[in-house]
């Protein structure tokens, strides 16, 4: 077994990071922002407040990858 070691950039080594922040960040205005089930046959009854979550975070998971929302140079004054 070969153990291979990769040098990675500190641009890669914070860049995971900032994109979890921002993850976050937009899952908390996307909690506010969505709207909220429905009552009454045309709701998703309790499953729907139960996966919400998941498609929220997933929904700012996509955001947060397709756009930069420029937080790690706001935040660490890097350029993430």
């Amino acid at each position: 077994m070969q153990v291979e070691f990769r040098d990675i950039s500190p641009a890669a080594r914070t860049a995971a990071p900032v994109e979890k922040l921002e993850t976050a960040f937009l899952a908390e205005m996307l909690k506010h922002a969505t709207p909220q089930g429905l009552p009454g046959p045309f709701g998703g009854g309790p499953g729907e407040s139960q996966f919400a979550s998941f498609r929220t975070e997933q929904l700012a998971q996509s955001l947060a990858g397709a756009m930069d929302l420029g937080l790690g140079r706001r935040l660490g004054g890097r350029d993430a």
